[in-house]
């Protein structure tokens, strides 16, 4: 598994996670990742950090580190991809991979390709991605929280 973050104008850090993710690590990928990626960024913004309902990002400990380090949470409902703008980035993630020419032949190779990749991810990708977002909230609100038609085969 990996865990990545993103804001509008770049990716932050890539990270493989071994064995289980539980709260605790979680919390550990939060401090060792999140809080100098934020750190990195313009103090003068309000950065609000979206996870999805994930039970190990809900745990009473991951709350409490996030209000701790004033890590702003986006609210959002559970199961709702279409509002999740990190998924589309991993499946651009995923097609940029898939269009390579040599294929990983290991999990070290794998997690260098997806970092190359990562890295390689352009701003104005993200900046459709999260530009794209009140569009995307209309359509839920209008499907009734199902899932919509909304393609973004444009990113």
């Amino acid at each position: 598994m990996v865990w990545g973050c993103f804001t509008r104008e770049k990716v932050g850090p890539l990270v493989m996670l071994e064995g289980s993710v539980t709260g605790r690590v979680y919390q550990q990928t939060l401090e060792d990742h999140l809080l100098p990626f934020i750190a990195s960024l313009d103090s003068s913004q309000i950065w609000i950090f979206q996870d999805d309902n994930a039970t190990v990002h809900r745990t009473a400990a991951v709350k409490k580190f996030k209000e701790d380090n004033n890590i702003l949470s986006l609210t959002w409902p559970p199961q709702s991809p279409d509002l999740n703008p990190i998924e589309h980035l991993w499946d651009e993630l995923e097609r940029r991979l898939r269009k390579r020419e040599n294929i990983p032949r290991n999990k070290q190779e794998l997690f260098s390709a997806l970092k190359e990749e990562w890295f390689n991810i352009e701003p104005p990708v993200l900046a459709n991605l999260i530009d794209s977002m009140p569009r995307r909230v209309k359509a839920v609100l209008k499907s009734r929280g199902m899932p919509t038609d909304i393609k973004y085969t444009n990113i």
